[in-house]
């Protein structure tokens, strides 16, 4: 199953988890401080493709998803019971990690557009060196500009691609972002 929107979740074994079930992208929010990057990234994921939160069914998830709510009121919620997140299993914490594929595509099959992505990019990695966003001396300071200007939230060199993808920048938006930078 292919999900449309972009699924908010706590962290990156959330993400792992969840690729094994579907297919789909994700922002991790990596703690409940929810930095000002990450929020302007669900933002620019729910206008464009969507978003469906899916936290876990503990204390911090709820007050992230309660976060992330007011952020994008529109956001569509996948939810799992606390069994199904590994409450009954003999640790510590429960979370998505815990959760069966079944349970997780059963969660997110309720609130999914199940359909192809429309989003596409044109941007190749070797465009990224090309225009040099990764591996070059500067890159890291280029790359935040860009960031911060399409509101992609902090990325990496890795990070990058993926989200000018997830996003569905395309190259001639990215050179008018450069052009400013090269302006400034």
């Amino acid at each position: 199953m292919k999900i449309h929107e972009v699924i908010v979740v706590e962290g990156k074994a959330d993400t792992e988890k969840i690729k094994t079930a579907v297919e789909a992208d994700t922002i991790e929010t990596n703690g409940s401080a929810l930095m000002p990057q990450t929020q302007k990234a669900i933002v620019k994921a729910a206008e464009t493709r969507g978003i469906i939160i899916f936290t876990d069914p503990d204390f911090n998830g709820e007050r992230l998803r309660k976060i992330i709510s007011d952020l994008v009121p529109t956001a569509e919620h996948a939810f799992l019971t606390k069994t199904m997140a590994g409450a009954n299993i003999k640790h510590h914490s429960l979370g998505i990690e815990y959760a069966t594929v079944d349970d997780i595509r059963t969660a997110l099959a309720q609130v999914a557009k199940a359909d192809d992505i429309n989003v596409k990019s044109d941007i190749e990695r070797n465009d990224l060196m090309r225009l040099g966003l990764v591996g070059g001396a500067g890159s890291a300071e280029k790359r935040v500009f860009v960031a911060e200007q399409l509101g992609l939230g902090y990325v990496n060199g890795k990070q990058l691609l993926n989200r000018l993808h997830m996003f569905g920048i395309k190259a001639a938006q990215l050179a008018d972002v450069l052009n400013q930078y090269r302006g400034k």
